[in-house]
């Protein structure tokens, strides 16, 4: 479990939730029961898989998450379907994502896949919808729960998928930051065919790389075993972040890098040139202990190596290749990506 939080970590690219509450869902899962982690290929082509996942800005300061609401969202979904579930994934790796699903498979018994949507964190819930936005009249099932008090929301919508996952996202800022969702039912063979199968797998693989060695010998068997490189190691110079429509946006330099994050980095340059574009995985680890470090934890005066992996080495859904969904990229951190993409 250590290695599938520690390994998402690194495939969360910045994003994917905190290395914290990772392990904290993780421990409880293993408390309650044994999740089971099987292989797409076990499964009929057409048995109905279900993902789960978070929705929200991690550094939102009011956001309010328990395991109930985990489970409960899942309920929620089963009841607008009118037929059972299969079984459920993950929507991406990361420190917190790449466990999502754990706590639910234990706690409802359905099976847990060795599968995301997308093998690596994405800003957008459209990025990790399998490219169901290409399947004429397909019809979005989505439920949501999360925040505490006055904030609490337990939200459910059916319809076009763009439509959906904006009102998901406005569900998340209302309940404080963030939520538990249950969404997209698909069929196992579309799911096989759209999405990264053994994300969860290459996940375990990264953290037992990281977790295996000390310093930066874990850092250089992190990139060894992605197939990646280490291209610089310094001080945070300077750091810029906003909270702004449910998401982490801002800019940070170091050792004369400059890398743009929506949640995850988006691109890395250095005097003006590109050395890496999303989905490129670019990541930041704590120079001395290898320690993941998010977006969302950047702190000026920070010693971190970035890391680089190129998206042909990555697990990622055919998303990641659809010119639509990679366009408000740009319109986010104000720089070109479609051109170094396509």
């Amino acid at each position: 479990m250590e290695s599938a939080v520690y390994g998402g970590a690194v495939l969360g690219g910045g994003g994917g939730g905190w290395i914290e509450e990772g392990l904290q869902i993780g421990r409880l899962a293993l408390e309650l029961g044994q999740p089971e982690l099987r292989t797409i290929d076990e499964f009929a082509d057409n048995d109905t898989l279900v993902t789960v996942s978070l929705v929200g800005a991690p550094g939102a300061k009011d956001k309010y998450l328990k395991p109930i609401h985990y489970s409960k969202a899942l309920d929620m979904l089963a009841g607008l379907l009118g037929k059972p579930i299969s079984a459920i994934h993950t929507n991406e790796n990361g420190a917190g994502t790449t466990v999502n699903g754990w706590l639910q498979s234990v706690i409802t018994g359905i099976p847990l896949v060795d599968f995301a949507c997308n093998g690596r964190a994405h800003p957008t819930g459209t990025m990790g919808a399998l490219n169901l936005t290409e399947v004429e009249d397909y019809v979005s099932h989505q439920t949501a729960i999360g925040g505490k008090g006055d904030n609490y929301l337990e939200f459910s919508v059916s319809g076009s998928l763009g439509k959906a996952a904006s009102m998901i996202r406005k569900a998340s800022v209302e309940a404080g930051g963030l939520v538990a969702v249950a969404r997209n039912p698909v069929t196992a063979a579309y799911a096989k065919q759209n999405g990264a199968p053994g994300a969860i797998s290459q996940a375990i693989e990264v953290g037992r790389a990281l977790l295996g060695a000390k310093g930066e010998a874990a850092i250089e068997a992190v990139v060894a075993k992605l197939g990646g490189r280490i291209v610089a190691a310094g001080e945070v110079t300077d750091f810029q972040i906003e909270t702004t429509g449910g998401f982490d946006v801002g800019t940070v330099q170091i050792d004369g890098l400059e890398m743009t994050f929506w949640n995850e980095y988006m691109t890395l340059e250095k005097d003006g040139e590109r050395f890496a574009t999303f989905p490129d995985l670019i990541m930041t680890l704590d120079a001395k202990t290898a320690r993941p470090v998010v977006t969302a934890a950047l702190e000026k005066g920070q010693q971190l190596a970035v890391i680089v992996v190129p998206k042909e080495k990555l697990l990622l859904s055919t998303t990641m290749r659809n010119k639509k969904l990679m366009l408000p990229v740009e319109d986010i951190i104000k720089k070109p990506v479609l051109d170094y993409l396509f």
